[in-house]
């Protein structure tokens, strides 16, 4: 297989988890005090998203690597 239809694929995968993943969470602890033995903190979690705009050119440009690689043998 050659490496424009395997990026192409790799684009394809990558343009559908974006659509059905939507964005990925993560959480990140914050310390606030830190006074000796006491401590106070906090978790803060924040969204990440994904345009959809994103996903359908990662979507469109592997297809058309993948119908370029395919054209080429």
């Amino acid at each position: 297989m050659k490496l424009v239809m395997v990026v192409g694929i790799l684009l394809i995968l990558l343009g559908v988890a974006g659509f059905a993943v939507g964005g990925f969470t993560y959480t990140h602890e914050k310390k606030d005090v830190d006074l000796g033995p006491v401590q106070i903190q906090h978790k803060e979690t924040r969204t990440v998203p994904i345009s959809p705009i994103l996903s359908t050119l990662a979507l469109v440009g592997g297809v058309v690597l993948v119908a370029v690689g395919a054209k080429s043998k």
